[in-house]
């Protein structure tokens, strides 16, 4: 782990990481959210009156990844060339994958995050109505490429480092 948080300068001000200097290179990352819905809620997925709850969330959070740098002041502006969002049932709840990608001097971790988060959060909102005990949880970097830190996959130590 880096010992330097670099959104802040010498004063510790915070400050947009200046990122011109960098290459632009082929830069993805993938994150993951879960959200947790009771077995009635589940059993009523597909007669929402609202429409299908997993497609409105991956149009979410497709739409989210495209606004991150609005969100999330310190994050730069990129024209990503893809995102994907998939929204599975699986036992006891959704899980959300959200991938972003482009080319660029800066990474697309938090695209990924907003667009997980974003996501999860729509199904909440499609759902709620049924039960307002419904959990988001797990929201997780779950692997990133490309960029000077090179490879992360959760759950391993290892990470190769662009030479």
């Amino acid at each position: 782990m880096s010992g330097k948080l670099s959104h802040f300068d010498e004063a510790g001000e915070a400050h947009m990481v200046d990122v011109s200097g960098k290459a632009a290179t082929r830069r993805e990352a993938t994150a993951g959210a879960f959200v947790e819905l009771s077995e009635e809620v589940l059993a009523a997925l597909p007669r929402n009156p609202k429409g299908n709850p997993l497609e409105v969330a991956r149009f979410a959070g497709i739409q989210a990844a495209k606004q991150t740098s609005l969100l999330i002041p310190m994050c730069h502006p990129l024209a990503l060339s893809f995102v994907d969002v998939s929204a599975e049932v699986v036992a006891g709840g959704v899980k959300i994958e959200a991938t972003a990608a482009t080319t660029a001097g800066t990474g697309v971790e938090m695209e990924a995050m907003v667009a997980a988060s974003v996501a999860a959060l729509t199904v909440y909102d499609m759902t709620k109505a049924l039960d307002k005990g419904i959990r988001i949880r797990e929201v997780v970097l779950l692997r990133k490429s490309g960029g000077k830190s090179g490879e992360y996959v959760r759950g391993t130590q290892a990470t190769k480092r662009d030479s």
